[in-house]
């Protein structure tokens, strides 16, 4: 559920930044990854530009403007831009160079208000404007980096022009002289162009500029009402500045940088199930070589009491008394019915220690080292005065209650097993497993439980 939503948030996000368009590369770089939701420093937003063109009186969506032949030119331009978002920004231009007309057969001169008439002209300009610049078609679906973006353009700006007419030589009308003036208006350029992007710094920028004009003499010809206006067809090159470390913003695919964060995210999500499934894995080995080593300890397949580890004489008869090491002990004349067992302070001082002095490997039935000097004086008193010895092995509650219970018999029995080993009498020693049945103090604190994981000695 949680990856599907994931999709669809990423599918949403590219609906609302545009189309697509072609693309040159189908992985994510370092260099390329943006951390969605970074902020505009992680980008590089600014660039500059150079361009060479040709300029002219007609425009393609039509519209008048007195001369109707136009006489190829070239025009320049520079520009900075600062792209604040990835489908918007600001840019800075500056356009220079000279327009020629002329008129044709069918229109042999261009009357002004005055009724002055004109043949031809020429118009020295420079022009300053600032523009908004809308991308569109700024995400690829098919590719993770964008190639080719397309673009509208708007602003305003000032022209400043210096037209030349020159008169008709009309037979029988009187000839205009020439004239020459300087002006300036406010102008409206309006644009559309293609980018094409060649590497990571360098763009090709092909455009079309329609320049709207507040005022009627930029052809030298004032033919008020009508305004004048005039186009600038450009091809050039864009170069983007910053650190090369940053991706440009106006290239830069958010879908792909999404994309990339959510993979991330679920490889390091597997990588860690994996590292747990590892674990769980080896932890299943280690219990499986744990209860292996148990069943080693605590098997009496001859029910002597003596497990087969021990046991020197296996196959011992049912019902057979056996010594420590399994072996069938003398049969010994019955004692008399009035013979009392005394237990002494001594004695229980015996098994006190060795009580306290008990301890286990954690979650298992071994019995550590330290334990074994107690437990073998234990032994010596089971052998010196006969006795029997009951051995009640308890736990926590922590755990399942099979394993608990089993964990209890095993340790009760691990016990047994060692008393045995010392030439107890494996017969006169009961050993039981309680679980968690038989708490003496509360499992909800540490010393509690503490308390509950102990196996009780009873001599008799």
């Amino acid at each position: 559920m949680k990856k599907n939503l994931k999709k669809a948030a990423l599918l949403l996000t590219g609906v609302l930044l545009g189309g697509s368009v072609f693309a040159q590369t189908d992985s994510v770089s370092s260099r390329e990854y943006v951390k969605p939701f970074s902020g505009i420093g992680s980008y590089r937003t600014w660039s500059i530009g150079a361009n060479i063109g040709a300029p002219s009186l007609l425009l393609a969506t039509g519209g008048h403007n007195g001369f109707n032949h136009w006489d190829p030119t070239l025009g320049y331009g520079l520009s900075i831009r600062d792209q604040l978002v990835h489908s918007f920004g600001l840019q800075l231009d500056y356009n220079g160079g000279k327009v020629k007309g002329g008129v044709s057969s069918k229109q042999p001169y261009v009357t002004n208000i005055y009724g002055e008439r004109y043949t031809s002209f020429s118009t020295k300009y420079n022009q300053v404007t600032l523009s908004g610049v809308l991308n569109f078609a700024t995400v690829d679906y098919l590719r993770r980096k964008n190639a080719i973006g397309f673009y509208l353009s708007a602003g305003l700006g000032v022209v400043y022009y210096t037209p030349t007419v020159y008169g008709a030589t009309t037979p029988g009308i009187p000839t205009t002289e020439s004239a020459s003036f300087n002006s300036s208006n406010i102008v409206l350029p309006v644009g559309v162009g293609v980018k094409f992007r060649l590497t990571d710094a360098v763009n090709l920028n092909l455009g079309y500029n329609e320049n709207f004009i507040d005022g009627s003499s930029f052809n030298g010809a004032n033919q008020y009402p009508v305004t004048s206006h005039y186009s600038y067809g450009y091809a050039g090159l864009e170069f983007t500045l910053g650190a090369k470390s940053k991706p440009s913003i106006q290239w830069a695919n958010p879908i792909a940088s999404i994309r990339h964060e959510y993979l991330t995210e679920e490889q390091r999500l597997q990588a860690l199930i994996n590292a747990q499934k590892a674990a769980n894995d080896k932890l299943r080995a280690d219990m499986d070589a744990m209860n292996a080593t148990l069943a080693k300890f605590t098997t009496d397949s001859d029910g002597d009491g003596v497990p087969d580890f021990f046991d020197k004489c296996p196959g011992t008869p049912a019902g057979v008394k056996v010594d420590g090491s399994g072996c069938p002990l003398p049969v010994a004349a019955a004692k008399p019915a009035d013979v009392k067992v005394y237990i002494t302070e001594e004695d229980k001082k015996i098994v006190k220690e060795a009580i306290r002095n008990l301890e286990f490997d954690f979650g298992k039935s071994t019995i550590r080292a330290h334990s074994f000097p107690s437990l073998s004086r234990v032994a010596q008193l089971l052998i010196d005065k006969n006795f029997s010895l009951k051995l009640a092995g308890h736990t926590d509650n922590v755990g399942s209650n099979d394993f608990n219970l089993r964990l209890s018999k095993n340790r009760a029995e691990s016990v047994k097993a060692f008393l045995v080993s010392k030439g107890a009498n494996p017969s006169s020693i009961e050993a039981t497993g309680y679980g968690e049945t038989q708490p003496i103090a509360t499992n909800k604190t540490a010393k509690g439980r503490q308390m509950n994981r102990r196996v009780e000695f009873t001599l008799f």
